[in-house]
């Protein structure tokens, strides 16, 4: 609110990225613009280290995929429908490579029982799990809400680790124990342009150690993307990106969380504005 009441008053004259809940307020006001950043939106996601217990065994991630619902994450954050959407897909949703392959794993009904199952199965006694939370980070504090909130609901033994963005991003290359200050799981988000297809989807990486933060590791996974790399026509790239969100789906090396509007809001005196993903702070001028 002391954004919004500054940018009304023209204390300050752009802010890049309002939440949501913010929109309709500065929309009614007629000196500020509330202008759409980007067309593809973006895409949230829940992520897992796969190097230390409880979720570098598979079936712990499987149990939290059979349970996790789009419809929580994305009210938490962006509130009204209208401005998000359920996006069961690896690839960004609206765009050539997003598909359905799998992705009943996350649309089917909620499976309590299934994941209550597959967690005996793994083999958890009650292990402390640290979920990551950047409380002035609307995006990962919202999706570190919800997923603590899940994992509770499962019987797990969640402590939520509270810090700002910069200390979470300092904590999250960790690749220690929890014991020695790393974590076990993290909620952020992506621009849709970074998701539109394996080669620039870094979370879909299982390069194992050279991986995203996470660092899952499948050989299946990492040849199916190389075979996409390597293929010459959209047909053909289109059926190995079903392969591999088939396969993920599978690994689980995250859980993607659905699919919002970005926005942007400015007062009219501005102008020479660039939207995009990326916010160019260039040429632009006031009058």
């Amino acid at each position: 609110m002391t954004k919004a009441a500054a940018l009304a008053s023209g204390e300050v004259d752009w802010w890049e990225n309002p939440t949501p809940e913010i929109w309709p307020l500065l929309a009614a006001n007629p000196e500020i613009t509330l202008a759409e950043l980007d067309p593809l939106g973006a895409m949230g996601t829940l992520r897992f280290n796969h190097l230390h217990p409880p979720f570098d065994n598979v079936k712990m991630r499987q149990a939290v995929l059979a349970v996790a619902d789009q419809v929580d994450f994305m009210v938490a954050y962006a509130g009204d429908p209208q401005n998000w959407k359920l996006c069961p897909s690896f690839f960004t949703c609206g765009t050539p490579m997003a598909n359905s392959a799998g992705s009943e794993a996350l649309t089917s009904k909620r499976d309590f029982d299934k994941a209550k199952k597959l967690i005996a199965e793994a083999g958890y006694k009650g292990e402390k799990i640290v979920m990551l939370d950047a409380v002035d980070t609307p995006v990962p504090h919202s999706q570190a809400l919800v997923g603590a909130d899940l994992l509770r609901k499962l019987g797990l033994n969640v402590e939520i680790a509270a810090s700002d963005w910069g200390n979470l991003t300092i904590r999250r290359a960790s690749k220690k124990h929890i014991d020695q200050g790393g974590w076990n799981v993290f909620g952020t988000s992506w621009v849709g342009a970074d998701m539109l297809d394996p080669g620039l989807n870094q979370s879909l990486r299982t390069n194992g150690d050279a991986a995203w933060f996470g660092w899952p590791k499948d050989d299946r996974l990492e040849a199916l993307r190389s075979q996409w790399m390597r293929a010459t026509d959209s047909e053909a790239r289109q059926e190995i990106a079903a392969a591999i969100q088939e396969r993920a789906f599978e690994v689980v090396p995250y859980i993607p969380t659905g699919q919002w509007k970005t926005r942007t809001a400015y007062r009219k005196n501005l102008k020479g504005l660039v939207l995009g993903p990326v916010i160019f702070q260039w040429g632009v001028e006031k009058v």
